[in-house]
């Protein structure tokens, strides 16, 4: 790899922002896209689909072979709620290759003894957040049901670009809160990415089969986010 691709490589890491090695398998040349860059054509069309796949590999682009390896920062859930589906959520998301937090400043709630081995902070989302920000490859999920812990980092996560944003809460309990995002200046398309009630609709009755509902939405809005022009052909 050529010492600036690999340089810029590293600093994408750091940013975690997504990028693709482009190797030239003929000539060997390499040239590194970074999400957010524009690249023309099928190559440009290829490298979105990578970078939403996270899968590397060969490919043959206009009669000439390419390898693309593709790093993709991993995917991060944050969980404002110690609750029972926490509980159940967390194995699960560990085993789909998601890190997981769980921020619940409820000390009753956030105890080692219930979250064995999960990375628990008890403290308010606003403390943690500032530190730990979230970014375009975090899903923000929260099911406190109490404004006062779920409503900021709600909005962090909107302002943040979060790739999902779910919360739980009956139709009228959303209602509430879209009221109180108007008030702090959403607009309706922003607060329409905020999937409530959190999940898939599966007719989930059960905190176990909340937590099914709420990761196969993850992963669908993860599979299928928007990349803003990330390697896409030029207008």
């Amino acid at each position: 790899m050529d010492f600036d691709n690999l340089k810029r490589l590293n600093e994408a890491r750091l940013a975690r922002k997504a990028a693709v090695l482009v190797t030239d398998l003929a000539e060997g040349g390499d040239r590194l896209v970074v999400e957010g860059e524009t690249v023309p054509g099928p190559l440009g069309e290829e490298i979105v689909e990578r970078f939403r796949s996270g899968k590397s590999g060969s490919v043959e682009i206009e009669g000439r072979s390419v390898f693309l390896n593709v790093h993709l920062p991993p995917p991060r859930i944050v969980v404002i709620g110690a609750v029972h589906i926490s509980q159940a959520l967390y194995p699960m998301a560990a085993i789909a290759g998601y890190d997981m937090t769980i921020i619940d400043p409820r000390t009753a709630f956030a105890t080692p003894e219930r979250f064995e081995g999960v990375d628990l902070v008890a403290d308010w989302p606003e403390d943690v957040l500032s530190s730990r920000p979230l970014d375009r490859y975090s899903a923000l999920v929260a099911v406190t049901h109490d404004p006062k812990i779920d409503d900021f980092p709600i909005a962090a996560a909107l302002r943040a670009g979060c790739f999902y944003v779910g919360a739980l809460g009956s139709r009228k309990t959303h209602a509430k809160r879209v009221e109180r995002l108007k008030a702090e200046g959403f607009s309706d398309a922003e607060i329409g990415r905020i999937s409530a009630p959190v999940g898939i609709d599966i007719g989930a009755a059960t905190p176990a089969e909340i937590a099914v509902a709420v990761l196969a939405d993850v992963i669908q809005a993860f599979r299928r986010r928007s990349l803003d022009g990330a390697g896409s052909a030029a207008a």
